[in-house]
Parts: C-alpha cells; sequence; structure tokens
C-alpha cells in the first residue's frame, strides 16, 4: 500500500514524531539528572540525525517560531519582578552586565585576531559570542529553584543587559560593513530615539491601561477570552520592539514588569503557562533540528573544540569580572558557569554580519554550529561548577539583601516560620525571611520560597537586612538563648519594632515577656489545645461548646501567665484545672 501525505498531513506526521521523541528523551535525562532542556535538545538533534539534516525544508524558520517560547518565558519573569525590584537591579544590569559583554568580547575576540581574522570579524566574532542564552539560564535557574538566589540574579541582571544591547550591536556589525561609511549620525540617533519611545509607550500602556483593560475582560466571566487577551498583549509588545530593532523577549519583560503589581497578575501567569512550557520546549528542539549536520561532519574537529574552549574561556572571564565588582568566590563561580554557553542572539548577529558582509555564509554557519554545540553541552559544562566552589562553611551561600521588601521579618524558616508566614502572604504582605541554614535556603527555593542566608544574632546581617524599616519582627528560632539574642540586638538596633517570638515552653514565655516584647506563643500550646478540642468533638461534646472550653483556657492561660510575669512561677496557680470541674447544682 502506497501512502501519500499531503503537506498538512505531513506536518502533523512531523509533529508527532517529535513529541514522540521528546516523551522518550525528556523523562529519561530528567530522571538521571541532566535536566529537560538537555532532553529536548538532544531529542531535536536525534530526529535531525534520523532525517540527515532534512526534517525540515527550512529548520531556522522553525526556529524562528519557537522563539515564541523564549517571548513568553520573558514576560512569566517579568510578572515575577516589580518595578521596584528592577530599580534595584540597576547596578548589576548596567554595571556588570555592560562590563560582562565588553569583558567577554575583548577576549574572545582578541583570540580571533591572534588566529588570523580581521579586525571587523574578529570583533563581530567577540560580540556574538559574549552574548549567553536567556532560555537556557533561566530555565536552569528555574528547574534548580536558583532563580531567586544572589547568583540567579545576577545572571538575569547580565542577561537583561544583553537583550538591551542587541540593538547598539546590529548597528555596530552595520558600521563594520564595507558599506557601513554611508550610515550616517542622525539616522543612528534616530533609531536610538524611537528604541527609547518604543519602551517609553509599553511603560505608559502598561501603567494606565493593562489593569483597566484585564478588569473589563474579567466581567465577562470567558476564560478564553482572558488567555487571549494575555497572548495578545505578549504579542503587542514583542512586536512594537521587533520594530524598533529591538528583541521580541525585552518587549515581552517589559509588558510582564508593568503587569507585576496588576491584581489579576495571578491568573494571566496562569493563563500563558501552559503555551510558554510548549513553546520553550520547541525552541530547545529547534535548535537541535537547525543544526547544520553537514557543517558540523566537515568542520567537526573545529566545532568540537572550539565550543567547550570558548565556554571555558567566557567562564573565566565572567568570574574575573564578577569578582572585581566584589562578588564573592561561590557566587562568581555559580554566575559564570551558568553563562558560559553561547547565545540564541548569536543566529541573528552572525546572521547580520553576512548580510551586511563583514564576513561569508561558511564562517557563518561554523560560528552558528560552535553555537549550537554550545547550547547543547551548556547542561553539561554547568555540572562542573561544584568543582570550583569552596567548600569554606562561612563562604555556603553568598548573600545579597538587596531585594529584602516588605514591613515584616521573619527569622527562621523551620517547620514553625513557615506557617507562621501563610497567613500573611494570604493577606498580601512582603515578606523578607532570614535563616543560617544554608542546606534550608536551598530547600526553600525549590519550592519558590526567596529566604535570605544570614544569622539573626549579628547586628551587621539585620542592618544589611533593612532592620530599621520593618514595623513588626517575627522570631521563629527553637534555642531560648538564640531567640533571646536576637531580641536583644532587634530592640538595640529598631526599639520600635514589635516583636512576636517563639518560645520554648512556658518559663521561656514568661523571660520573653519580660524584655516587653508584644506577643509569644508556646510552640506546642496551640497544636495541644486543637487537639483537646478535637477529643472533645470526638467523645460527644457540641463543636461551639468545645470551642468555648477551649477559648476559656486560653484566657485562664493568658492571665496566669501576666501574674508569672509579675511575680515567680507559681502566681496564678488557681487558674489551673488539676480535676475534673463538676458543674454546678441548680
Amino acid at each position: 500500500m502506497e501512502l501519500n501525505f499531503n503537506h498538512m498531513e505531513l506536518m502533523f506526521l512531523q509533529a508527532l514524531l517529535l513529541i514522540v521523541v521528546s516523551c522518550l528523551f525528556v523523562p529519561v535525562f530528567k530522571r538521571i539528572g541532566l535536566g529537560a532542556i538537555l532532553g529536548f535538545l538532544v531529542s531535536g538533534i536525534t530526529v535531525n540525525l534520523l532525517f540527515s539534516g532534512k526534517f525540515a525544508e527550512h529548520p531556522e524558520e522553525l526556529l524562528h517560531f519557537s522563539e515564541f517560547g523564549v517571548v513568553l518565558f520573558l514576560f512569566v519573569i517579568g510578572l515575577e519582578l516589580k518595578p521596584s525590584e528592577l530599580w534595584n537591579m540597576r547596578k548589576d544590569i548596567f554595571g556588570l552586565g555592560l562590563f560582562q559583554v565588553l569583558g567577554c568580547g575583548f577576549v574572545i575576540g582578541g583570540a580571533s585576531l591572534a588566529l588570523g581574522y580581521s579586525v571587523p570579524v574578529s570583533l563581530v566574532i567577540g560580540l556574538g559570542m559574549a552574548l549567553s542564552s536567556t532560555a537556557i539560564v533561566m530555565s536552569q535557574l528555574e528547574e534548580s529553584g536558583e532563580k531567586n538566589t544572589a547568583h540567579g540574579k545576577k545572571s538575569f541582571s547580565i542577561l537583561l543587559f544583553q537583550d538591551l544591547a542587541i540593538v547598539p550591536l546590529l548597528l555596530i556589525v552595520t558600521l563594520l560593513s564595507p558599506s557601513g561609511e554611508s550610515i550616517d549620525t542622525q539616522q543612528s540617533l534616530i533609531n536610538l530615539g524611537m528604541a527609547i519611545s518604543a519602551i517609553g509607550i509599553l511603560i505608559l500602556v502598561g501603567k494606565y491601561l493593562l489593569d483597566p483593560l484585564f478588569k473589563l475582560l474579567a466581567k465577562t466571566r470567558t476564560q478564553e477570552i482572558m488567555t487571549a487577551s494575555a497572548l495578545g498583549v505578549v504579542i503587542f509588545a514583542a512586536m512594537l520592539m521587533d520594530a524598533v530593532g529591538m528583541s521580541y523577549a525585552m518587549g515581552s519583560f517589559i509588558a510582564g514588569v508593568m503587569l507585576a503589581e496588576s491584581s489579576y497578575r495571578h491568573e494571566v501567569e496562569a493563563n500563558i503557562e501552559p503555551f510558554r512550557g510548549l513553546f520553550l520546549g520547541l525552541f530547545f528542539i529547534a535548535v537541535g533540528l537547525s543544526l547544520d549536520l553537514q557543517i558540523v561532519v566537515q568542520n567537526w574537529p573545529i566545532i568540537l573544540l572550539a565550543a567547550p574552549a570558548v565556554m571555558l574561556v567566557k567562564a573565566i572571564t565572567i568570574y574575573t569580572i564578577a569578582r572585581l565588582f566584589g562578588n564573592a568566590h561561590n557566587n562568581s563561580v555559580r554566575t559564570s558557569f551558568g553563562l558560559a554557553q553561547l547565545g540564541e542572539f548569536g543566529f541573528v548577529l552572525f546572521g547580520a554580519a553576512v548580510v551586511a558582509g563583514v564576513f561569508d555564509s561558511e564562517l557563518s554557519s561554523i560560528l552558528i554550529a560552535i553555537v549550537s554545540v554550545s547550547m547543547a553541552i551548556s547542561p553539561l559544562f554547568e555540572k562542573l561548577a561544584p568543582l570550583a566552589l569552596s567548600k569554606a562553611p562561612e563562604d555556603i551561600i553568598d548573600e545579597d539583601f538587596n531585594d529584602t521588601k516588605g514591613e515584616v521579618l521573619i527569622i527562621g524558616f523551620g517547620r514553625f516560620g513557615q506557617v507562621v508566614s501563610q497567613p500573611l502572604f494570604s493577606k498580601g504582605y512582603d515578606i523578607t525571611i532570614l535563616d543560617n541554614d544554608a542546606d534550608r535556603v536551598r530547600d526553600a527555593a525549590t519550592f519558590g520560597f526567596r529566604i535570605h542566608f544570614g544569622d539573626g544574632r549579628r547586628r551587621d546581617i539585620l542592618k544589611a537586612a533593612g532592620i530599621s524599616r520593618f514595623s513588626a519582627v517575627i522570631i521563629c528560632t527553637d534555642e531560648p538563648s538564640t531567640t533571646n539574642h536576637i531580641i536583644k540586638k532587634i530592640q538595640a538596633s529598631n526599639p520600635n519594632a514589635k516583636i512576636f517570638a517563639r518560645s520554648y515552653d512556658r518559663i521561656h514565655s514568661i523571660e520573653l515577656y519580660s524584655k516587653d516584647i508584644s506577643f509569644s506563643v508556646r510552640e506546642t500550646f496551640d497544636s495541644a489545645l486543637e487537639l483537646s478540642k478535637q477529643v472533645l468533638i470526638g467523645v460527644g461534646v457540641d463543636e461551639n461548646e468545645a470551642l468555648d472550653h477551649i477559648n476559656d483556657i486560653r484566657q485562664r492561660d493568658k492571665e496566669r501567665l501576666m501574674e508569672q510575669v509579675k511575680g515567680d512561677r507559681y502566681s496564678g496557680k488557681d487558674r489551673v484545672h488539676i480535676k475534673a470541674v463538676k458543674p454546678e447544682p441548680l
């Protein structure tokens, strides 16, 4: 039987093949600890090999289309980052980010010059390879739960600057063209002005139009229209940025930031999430599919040597720059290994260089193959980072307190502190959380919590966390001496802060109240009362009557505790029931 497929049927079969191969590789790679990203990349490479590089007539078009996953990814990141937080990152964006691009461009460009390439060619190679993959880096950080860690924020700041830099980099490529002298300064300034104006338009739209728009659409109670409008916002922002020569991702990121404080943020994120995951996976598959196998076969020694070599040089350069900016060793190592791969903007820059006549298509194909290979081995390369980390206890986590927020500080995030945080988060309070257990900080990060690493007993740590601005401090530590020491430091640094503390037992509660704190609770008191209430209900007592008994005991305990603070441990003992209380006869 002869099978003849029309164009549409062939596309469906290709899509089915990609899904099947991904379902085979992605779970396996996640199971062995290499992550979903490498699974998607290998899926694309495998299909590419099966079809001898001819899976699609124009695989680069699939890559371009699947970049929508990166666009959606940056939009979601923007939703989680308020404008005030972005402003706090300005030093890393325009300081660390700028010097990373210039430093890596200079080192890699210098190496290209030493290999015999001309100055214009070396400059484009250096700047193109200085860029990293936003999709890979942010996906790896999210997968490992490190997006909100200090090195995660440093990495994101650098990537954000790289997105901003694409406009001047493309302008440099144009100026290096043999016909570059025809480009005047006036046109360059017009292009720059258009880019700034487009950013301004997005900011104004986000501030004054988006929230009212979603409020109006929410009244329709139609889920589909909310999803469509969320996607429409992303596409509009991306196309506006593309129209003025900037990246799609930058536009979607700005739109996300503008919606970060919207009351519809969570609903928008939930609507976008399924599309984001689907397109991002497709993007990594497309990277594997777009690999020109013929170029790889013809130049495989150069490509397979150049990719890891450039990544190593780039990692060393980024580490050096990060250290010069005052970042501690471990932070610098994690940032440098995470950003070592080459990025998708390299495809754009090298393609533009061919159009401008800076170098020929063969060199561009080799460079693009090197970019693709570096992206494919990036998850493996990052696995080497722990080998370079310092094992010194004081250097387990290098903390950055620039993103502390809110008026409430929680010190200690064990099982008690985690429960305490939930009603506050539910009410909408921003909370700064401090804990000195490195494993707990990392474990909490995998669930999405932002925990600052630091010892609450140290005044310098409290000062770095911004103790003077907190109106309420909740101490959830389980060691009485630690809690007492922290209270002393807080009252010396911010005497106006209301202090709420967990006490170890009744004796400790008396001691805490003598320090004039606002409230103390014994760690087992409320759970014991709750259990007693359930026992009363279980033996047949009406629920309301059981609650009355519990409230009576709570009041008696409070009155007795206040008497003990003023007297001694035996004060108020008449308030304790020592035998069954019989109802008085009528």
